[in-house]
């Protein structure tokens, strides 16, 4: 079969690779449909040394079963599944407490030796603690929205859950890429009443004001947090959920969240060291959040909404290519000609 591999910064290939099996009786084989670049892609593509690679790419998927191990109970042959980015059991303590990426015996597509998505098939170990059936036919109208479930859609929905946010809270969003504009609907759906949306192209903040954005801001650094003081009456606001990864935008964090606040960060930090101390958390009792989202936990709350037309967050991929077309994207996206891509396969 076909499959995307990064060799280093730069190099993204579509080339031959052995088509995946069954190994495990927990396993199911999916062929798949529907794909997508990530915006954490783009780390890899951007920085990843000569000579790491090559490694399998993309984690979001929506695809057929094709086969399942003999301990496969949930899903058979023939179904429409969507897969989270990161497998999981499902039955130990943290998947019953709704972490699946911590679960100890799952892991995350496209990493340490496990199929890519970006790709005609894929492995799914653990498939009844992961896949989630579809009540809709591959080709149905609503699968881009549907695909968000693997990965930003959920992701956004951790930002704004582990934040606490309330209804009538104050939000920033700091970032305007998927995650980031899918941050804003989920603040919106959990009742947010102000959410400023940090962003400075206006196609993406457009779509953040469809999405429920109350106020853009522009500006970045000490102007921006002052932009959002200003909006905020100098109070700053409840929750800042920060969708980006770099230090830049955590230093705006704790620019403009406010006292007793929560920063909550789904942004891959690109960094290890970030200020935690006296003026910029403490001082404040500041609660600082966040992690890879276990989307699992949140895809049986936000399937239904999608089904019944409450929210369009598919409206986030702005360009769609076949396999071969996935270089491409990943140029396009890394030069902000498009937000996010879709891979039809």
């Amino acid at each position: 079969m076909r499959a995307t591999l990064i060799y280093g910064a730069g190099d993204v290939r579509v080339e031959d690779v052995p088509d995946p099996v069954v190994q495990e009786p927990t396993d199911a084989l999916v062929r798949i449909t529907t794909s997508c670049v990530c915006g954490s892609d783009l780390h890899a593509y951007g920085a990843m040394p000569p000579g790491a690679g090559p490694a399998r790419m993309g984690h979001e998927l929506i695809g057929v079963v094709e086969d399942v191990g003999s301990e496969v109970a949930t899903v058979r042959k023939g179904d429409v599944v969507v897969s989270p980015f990161a497998f999981s059991c499902g039955t130990c303590e943290y998947c019953r407490a709704g972490l699946q990426t911590s679960c100890p015996t799952g892991g995350f597509l496209g990493m340490g030796g496990s199929d890519g998505a970006q790709a005609e098939a894929v492995r799914i170990p653990l498939a009844d603690g992961t896949l989630v059936v579809l009540p809709v036919a591959a080709d149905d109208a609503l699968v881009p929205s549907l695909l968000t479930l693997a990965d930003v859609l959920g992701t956004g929905y951790h930002a704004a859950a582990q934040a606490r946010i309330a209804p009538g809270d104050s939000v920033t969003v700091i970032g305007d890429g998927a995650v980031g504009l899918l941050a804003v609907l989920s603040a919106r759906l959990l009742g947010a009443e102000q959410v400023i949306l940090m962003g400075r192209h206006r196609d993406r903040t457009d779509l953040g004001r469809e999405f429920g954005a109350t106020d853009v801001v522009a500006e970045r650094g000490e102007e921006g947090v002052a932009r959002v003081r200003d909006l905020t009456g100098g109070q700053g606001t409840h929750a800042v959920l920060e969708a980006v990864g770099h230090l830049a935008a955590y230093e705006q964090a704790f620019g403009v969240v406010r006292p007793g606040g929560v920063i909550s960060r789904v942004g891959v930090p690109q960094y290890e060291a970030a200020p935690v101390g006296l003026g910029s958390l403490f001082r404040g009792n500041v609660t600082l959040t966040g992690g890879p989202a276990p989307v699992r936990a949140y895809l049986d709350r936000l399937l239904p909404r999608i089904l019944e037309g409450a929210i369009e967050p598919g409206k986030v991929f702005d360009r769609a290519v076949d396999l071969d077309g996935v270089p491409g994207a990943y140029r396009a996206m890394a030069d902000r000609e498009a937000l996010k891509v879709l891979v039809r396969l």
